[in-house]
């Protein structure tokens, strides 16, 4: 090579050089920044909480007394306008449900699965059920069955409300109404928004209404109406909830007309955690009587929304550490560990925890996170953190479920952590743990 050349070579390798240089300067800001690694005040409260209990393994906890605030500020919001209806799906133990219904001043519940409405009619007999979703004939035929076997007050021709959703399903329920000589309530569930099935057509509904009038074995017991898109509707709800309950009222003053009385005294079912409060102070707007609610009380990471800004998260999954590696490093690519953590300092650690790929995120200590590149397990997952992570072999970690329903199921029972003593104090079973026989 001349020296002509060569100094060009060299001219060109510090000129890329200073322009990544440059471009690395100029998207710093971009970088995120390193966390503190350690737990808050009240996660090290937590955590030695955890260290009392003994149990060193992956648990599902709720905290009483931020579960009550948030139980309690939904109560203030409906009290003297509307009837609160708790969603088992969301709160699923007996014990748990029965503690919030005490709270609430409610009987009525709102279940989702044949097995857990079985178990809610033995161990909870004074509960008014409405199904949030229709099931299929042969679940509410096996339900009668097992009531038949079982020692329970429960009365379903007066406590349980079935959930139709078209004439097809109508004609399947009042077979087995009259094959049984049962007398079943119905309520119907109503397309007002969501477009996830239910009645669409004021005629398709009166004509529902005159079948349910005619047979001795039927009773017409309101309306549900589910309106999930308001909340995650970009820009103001208003619109939308206004847009809902417009067509919810369409639906009742076609239900008066068609039955030639009022029914504002049945059940009309509307609402979720996610949107009761766009109806406070609203009543004389709104048809429906009745929100039904339940993550709100406990706040996964999905309902994290504006409309729940007042509520805190009440749930945790808690599981130990049971590997801290100083660095990152990913299999198979040499290097790629150091760059991650180049960007981003919060992947500068490694620690394998105790089970994991649960529908959570982690919440603490502060950075830390799942890599994305790794892989997930149910066995050790691997999260990152900063270099400043405090984390030691046999420490807590905490996660937030990004929702109840299912997550709570996974553990086969709640730990309830008693915030003003400190200490993790009880245990509920969740529904199924105890039934037998029953899938």
């Amino acid at each position: 090579m001349h020296n002509s050349e060569a100094f060009s070579h060299s001219r060109r390798r510090l000129l890329l050089g200073g322009a990544a240089v440059g471009l690395a300067a100029g998207i710093g800001w971009l970088r995120p920044g390193a966390a503190s690694g350690s737990h808050s005040a009240y996660f090290q409260s937590l955590s030695k909480a955890a260290d009392r209990n003994g149990v060193f393994q992956p648990q599902l906890i709720v905290d009483q007394q931020r579960m009550l605030a948030n139980l309690d500020r939904l109560t203030a919001a409906l009290k003297n306008q509307y009837h609160y209806r708790i969603v088992a799906k969301s709160l699923p133990s007996v014990e748990l449900l029965a503690t919030l219904m005490e709270r609430a001043g409610t009987n009525r519940l709102m279940v989702f699965h044949q097995p857990f409405l079985t178990q809610v009619a033995r161990d909870l007999p004074a509960a008014d059920v409405l199904l949030g979703k229709p099931l299929p004939v042969a679940a509410a035929m096996r339900f009668y069955q097992q009531l038949a076997a079982d020692t329970t007050d429960f009365q379903p021709e007066r406590q349980l409300q079935w959930l139709i959703d078209s004439p097809e399903r109508l004609g399947q329920y009042h077979q087995l109404a009259q094959q049984r000589s049962q007398p079943m309530r119905l309520n119907l569930e109503i397309d007002i928004g969501l477009h996830r099935g239910g009645i669409q057509s004021l005629e398709t509904l009166e004509t529902m209404l005159q079948t349910i009038d005619a047979s001795p074995w039927l009773t017409f017991s309101g309306f549900m109406g589910y309106e999930a898109h308001i909340a995650k509707a970009p820009g103001s709800n208003d619109w939308l909830r206004d847009q809902a309950m417009e067509r919810y009222r369409a639906f009742v003053e076609r239900a008066e007309r068609t039955l030639g009385r009022s029914i504002r005294d049945l059940t009309l079912n509307t609402g979720g955690s996610t949107t009761y409060t766009l109806y406070r102070d609203r009543h004389d707007q709104v048809v429906a009587n009745e929100i039904a609610a339940g993550s709100a009380l406990v706040k996964p990471t999905d309902f994290d929304l504006p409309t729940l800004a007042d509520h805190v998260p009440a749930a945790f999954i808690a599981t130990p550490v049971l590997k801290v590696l100083d660095h990152t490093e990913i299999p198979g690519a040499p290097g790629l560990g150091r760059l991650m953590s180049w960007w981003n300092p919060n992947r500068e650690k490694t620690v394998f925890i105790y089970g994991g790929y649960w529908k959570a995120v982690p919440e603490s200590p502060a950075g830390l996170s799942i890599n994305p590149v790794y892989g997930r397990s149910t066995n050790q997952e691997m999260l990152n953190g900063s270099a400043d992570l405090t984390l030691k072999p046999d420490d807590w970690v905490f996660l937030r479920p990004t929702q109840s329903e299912q997550v709570f199921l996974h553990f086969g029972g709640i730990v309830r952590y008693d915030a003003d003593q400190q200490q993790l104090d009880g245990h509920w079973p969740v529904l199924g743990s105890r039934i037998t026989g029953q899938s």
